[in-house]
């Protein structure tokens, strides 16, 4: 992580470190420290969404990390995490996954005898650097101060209750993994596969270009059906009975009040608004480890150049040693407040652009800093964002409206015939499906895992809980089962006839390749002799193992011939799945002895942080299976359903009412 990283995060110090000891052992794990926010109307904060063994996951909970990862990928990726597209990512149904295997963890740990000693987490959060000054603990006074200045505030109780689950669990992950290692040789052989990279040139002999050479008979795609039967197998097969409670119906019919809109925007305003910005480069001495008073006349000898008219971008990257921000002149590009130190901060607020600073003292070293450019802060008006606002409330009324509806037909739905008759009394309609399979597209709703998945597991006669689709809740019932089955020929008649002139296309391919693989090999100039041949030579950048190839992709099969070669040598054909490949080194760089050495002790830390996360996850998910786990679908569906995790911000009654 480069200075200027550390700068930017130091602010957000509490929710990094944890994240850092928690990633060890659960992925894209969420703290779970911050209290229960406010919830949606008809899901109440203390509901259990899920249990293990005893140990509860409440509304409140699941929300308030659904919310927290929302709110990072639409920092992340903006306008373009859509709530459609958070749903078709499973967003929901992976951070629930997260938090059960949180639960498990701490549960097995507990069976293991695993504890978390009050003097251990003292010293966890005394190392905490956020909490340190001049090496020091920083006192319990601005120790809570701190918790509190976060964003939501954070109580002492519930951050150490957080951090000992958190200790805890690294415990139980160090005591089933700390024992593996990994080799010497293996570093070496994975470090250099990592980073060794070549240029190629590439003739790629695709099937497509032979299947205009290629004739099947009736009699040929019998023939090739009935040697690979087994390629046309259907897997098991459901049609089911489903009833939708759809979300884009139901806001269709939703009328938001004017004065609903402007009392959101007048309570969102901060959501409309763009802080005031700086451009701003810098030049960092570090004063780790060094003499400060040598470092601060260093800085002082910069800073009477600068004065004199030295170029501020030459100096910053011939001496700063912030190494993410030097090879660009320093530049820090635009920022607000909040997102460096505050000495920093400061100094380079009150910069004018154009303006120069003094020497300016951090936690880092000594810095200066050039201010190139201010932008105002603004605020969009109501009428610009109008009408996102209307979509927005909307969408939540509409979610709450359905998540009503389909708490009051849990209750109701015992059998299947009460899908046809709940449905004619709502206006709504019970569809009965084709058959699909168990990854297809559900027939009339789209692609909706969740709900493929239950239809698999429901027995005759069941009806299930309302499930989370991408458009509303979902009750189903299975209609029909067809068991595994090897179709009729003129039922995939098609598919196989395109399966055998692609199979006899590539076979031309290699045959065409093998005839000119000499020609290519001894030539003098390697495009010049494919083109003569009728075939371009596409040339790459420098690549690694599993890059992309023109007109082919990713080819582990490739890889593994040109990485074997010489600059200069040429492959054997290499026959994949619908091309055959010849490729020329162009020019190979080549894990070094001294990058090896600089290199392998991170990459053997990664390596064996790879191998025990994978032993870690395959224990917890066996210890799982003699775990009591429950999830209360009928509480996920209605907390699915409502605004709160559909992105839509979180609900209070202060927004209005809807009609």
């Amino acid at each position: 992580m480069t200075m200027l990283d550390r700068m930017r995060r130091h602010k957000g110090w509490l929710k990094w470190s944890l994240g850092l000891v928690v990633f060890a052992f659960i992925a894209f794990y969420i703290p779970s420290f911050l209290s229960d926010p406010t919830v949606s109307v008809g899901v109440l904060p203390g509901e259990v969404i899920a249990e293990v063994e005893g140990r509860k996951v409440t509304v409140g909970q699941f929300l308030q990390q659904y919310n927290a990862q929302v709110q990072a990928y639409r920092t992340a990726y903006g306008g373009s995490m859509t709530d459609e597209l958070l749903r078709q990512l499973g967003i929901d149904q992976q951070i629930l996954q997260q938090m059960v295997d949180e639960q498990a963890t701490l549960t097995e740990a507990e069976r293991q005898g695993i504890a978390v000693s009050d003097e251990e987490l003292a010293q966890q959060i005394f190392a905490i650097p956020g909490l340190q000054e001049d090496g020091r603990f920083v006192g319990e006074d601005r120790y809570e101060l701190i918790l509190r200045s976060q964003v939501p505030p954070l109580t002492k109780a519930a951050f150490e209750e957080s951090l000992r689950r958190s200790l805890m669990a690294a415990k139980l992950r160090a005591a089933l993994t700390d024992w593996m290692t990994v080799s010497d040789a293996e570093v070496e052989r994975g470090f250099t596969e990592q980073n060794e990279k070549v240029r190629l040139q590439v003739v790629a002999l695709t099937a497509d270009r032979f299947r205009d050479q290629v004739t099947v008979t009736d009699a040929d795609v019998a023939a090739y059906f009935d040697e690979h039967q087994e390629d046309y197998r259907v897997d098991e097969q459901r049609t089911v009975k489903l009833l939708l409670l759809d979300r884009d119906q139901a806001q269709s019919a939703v009328t938001v009040l004017p004065a609903d809109l402007q009392r959101y925007y007048n309570n969102n305003i901060g959501q409309y608004q763009t802080p005031e910005q700086i451009r701003a480069s810098h030049i960092l001495l570090n004063t780790e480890g060094k003499d400060e008073a040598e470092v601060r006349a260093q800085a002082e000898d910069l800073l009477m150049q600068l004065e004199a008219g030295a170029d501020f971008a030459m100096l910053a990257t011939t001496y700063s040693e912030d190494s993410g921000t030097a090879v660009n002149g320093g530049d820090l590009d635009y920022f607000g407040r909040g997102r460096m130190v505050p000495e920093f901060e400061t100094a380079a607020f009150a910069l004018e652009p154009g303006q120069t600073s003094g020497i300016v003292q951090t936690q880092y070293g000594f810095h200066i800093i050039r201010v190139f450019d201010k932008t105002p802060a603004t605020t969009q008006p109501f009428d610009d964002v109008r009408p996102q606002i209307e979509d927005l409330l909307k969408r939540q009324s509409a979610d709450q409206q359905i998540a009503a509806r389909a708490a009051e037909f849990a209750t109701r739905i015992e059998t299947p015939a009460d899908l046809d008759t709940i449905a004619a009394e709502s206006g709504l309609t019970a569809v009965d499906t084709e058959f699909f399979g168990r990854t297809d597209p559900v027939p009339s709703l789209g692609v909706a895992p969740q709900v493929s998945a239950e239809a698999f597991q429901l027995e005759d006669g069941e009806v299930s809980a309302a499930i989370t689709s991408p458009r509303g809740p979902v009750f189903v019932t299975v209609t029909g089962t067809r068991e595994p089955y090897i179709p009729m020929l003129d039922d995939v008649k098609d598919g196989v006839r395109d399966d055998l002139i692609r199979t006899r296309a590539t076979a031309l391919s290699r045959e065409r390749a093998t005839a000119i693989a000499a020609t290519l090999r001894s030539a003098p100039d390697f495009a010049a002799a494919a083109a003569a041949q009728g075939f371009e030579a596409a040339e790459t950048e420098l690549i690694a193992r599993g890059s992309p190839l023109p007109d082919i992709g990713v080819s582990p099969e490739v890889d593994a011939a040109v990485f074997s070669l010489a600059v200069g040598d040429v492959s054997e054909p290499v026959t994949i799945d619908n091309a055959t490949v010849i490729a020329r080194v162009v020019e190979r760089d080549d894990v070094t002895p001294d990058e090896l050495i600089l290199g392998k002790d991170a990459f053997r830390m990664q390596l064996l942080g790879e191998r025990r996360n994978r032993f870690f996850a395959a224990y917890i998910a066996k210890a799982k299976e003699r775990m009591r786990i429950e999830l209360n679908q009928d509480v996920i569906a209605r907390v699915l359903a409502a605004p709160d995790a559909t992105g839509g911000g979180v609900w209070s009654p202060e927004h209005g009412h809807y009609h």
